[in-house]
């Protein structure tokens, strides 16, 4: 079965929520929209104080080719702008709005002739509805879609692996959603002008690929690609190496190979930005973990804070220690649960004490070279992370550093439980790429 070479198997735990519809969250009677929710500039905030405004009103708007408009996720009254905690600990402006309860829509702009629209009209529609990718990157789609005549792109792949653990969200949209998403991947084939897109989904979602086999059924040019169960499977270039064969070169982007990578979650956007002209305003957040009540998955309101979706599951078990924003390997630990869901909000995790492991009691590296065996980018982590630790950034740098994209393989098989991730971060924000 396709795969790639290094990566590790740590239990997925995705038994916890997988078999959970999706439930959608009740509105929260208050919405803190970061106006920073995309890699780029971020929007600029065209509301003010006071304002009302309808679910789908943009209170953001891009500033630059790579941004992206943010939308109101409720009606109402707006209260406050100003700067709010985010999950990755640093403030970032913010919209805040009252809801009135109403449910207030803008106008949209419905096109039952959707897949007849031409290419151009459909990327101003994705542009037009602030989608950006949601797998975490947060990387504007309209731009995305806009490769460079000198790069042509063949291929299109949708990310359906969802290797990290406990998360189930794309897992739930392909099973409740696969025609839908199906249509959004050949929006987004027509887009480019490619004549064959691959959905590649990890193995242990059989349901999954029975689903999306069966709506992609009528269309030759969509094929569906089961992949061996393996982390971090659903990063871009190993996917890409999977299903298509073709590597992406070092500091290279997948468009250097012909390819488009695209999550499930980002594809249903498109569907429903280029079908009904829906802003994306809300998102599939798994709430999971053995700390957690009730695991489910949540469509929940762009600007819901965290809190909410932990009681909308049954609040945390008696031994909850931890909640983090996104997976156990790729999400970061977050200090309040004031923290709003943005578009890259994937999954909310919460642990229990046991198991868990304390960052001052890791050791010195021992030179095994277990994370050199299963690094994905066929990389040194350890020497890294010692470069990291001493204060050597430069000749980190010189060490193919920005090759690393910080799946966190290396640091599960540590021995010494170093915090490699850590450290190559640290080290990445010392010195320019």
């Amino acid at each position: 079965m396709p795969t790639f070479a290094g990566g590790i198997h740590p239990p997925d735990k995705k038994e916890l929520s997988e078999s959970k519809p999706i439930t959608a969250l009740k509105a929260p009677a208050r919405v803190v929209v970061l106006l920073r929710q995309h890699i780029g500039a971020p929007a600029k905030a065209c509301v003010a104080i006071g304002d009302e405004v309808k679910i789908g009103t943009v209170i953001g708007t891009p500033e630059g080719f790579v941004s992206s408009p943010v939308h109101s996720s409720v009606s109402g009254k707006v209260i406050a702008i100003g700067e709010f905690p985010t999950a990755m600990g640093r403030p970032a402006e913010a919209v805040v709005i009252e809801n009135d309860g109403k449910e207030e829509w803008v106008p949209l702009k419905d096109e039952p002739n959707f897949m007849e629209l031409p290419p151009a009209g459909i990327k101003e529609r994705i542009k037009a509805a602030g989608i950006v990718g949601m797998g975490g990157a947060a990387f504007p789609t309209a731009v995305k879609l806009s490769p460079p005549k000198e790069k042509p792109v063949d291929v299109v792949i949708l990310n359906g692996a969802e290797c990290e653990p406990y998360l189930t969200a794309d897992h739930r949209l392909m099973l409740e959603k696969s025609k839908e998403v199906v249509d959004g991947l050949r929006l987004i084939m027509r887009t480019l002008g490619v004549k064959k897109g691959f959905i590649g989904i990890e193995d242990n979602k059989p349901d999954a690929i029975e689903a999306m086999k069966k709506a992609a059924s009528a269309h030759a040019d969509v094929e569906v690609c089961p992949l061996q169960v393996k982390y971090p499977q659903g990063a871009e270039k190993m996917l890409i190496k999977a299903v298509s064969g073709r590597e992406v070169p070092p500091r290279a982007l997948p468009m250097d190979v012909g390819v488009v990578v695209q999550n499930i979650g980002t594809t249903y956007a498109v569907y429903e930005a280029v079908r009904y002209g829906k802003p994306l305003i809300e998102r599939v957040v798994t709430v999971t973990g053995e700390g957690i009540r009730e695991p489910k998955n949540l469509m929940a309101r762009i600007g819901t804070l965290v809190s909410s979706l932990i009681e909308a599951c049954g609040g945390f078990s008696n031994n909850t220690a931890k909640v983090i924003s996104g997976g156990p390997m790729m999400g970061f630990a977050i200090s309040s649960l004031d923290v709003p869901v943005t578009k890259g909000t994937s999954g909310i995790l919460v642990l229990p004490e046991e198991g868990l492991f304390h960052a001052d009691e890791y050791k010195p590296c021992i030179r095994c070279s277990r994370c050199v065996d299963i690094c994905p980018m066929g990389l040194r982590p350890g020497q890294l992370s010692v470069l990291a630790e001493k204060g050597h950034y430069e000749d980190a740098k010189a060490n193919n550093l920005f090759d690393c994209f910080e799946c966190g393989s290396c640091a599960f098989v540590c021995p010494s439980k170093r915090p490699i991730v850590q450290l190559i971060r640290l080290a990445k924000s010392m010195v320019k790429p």
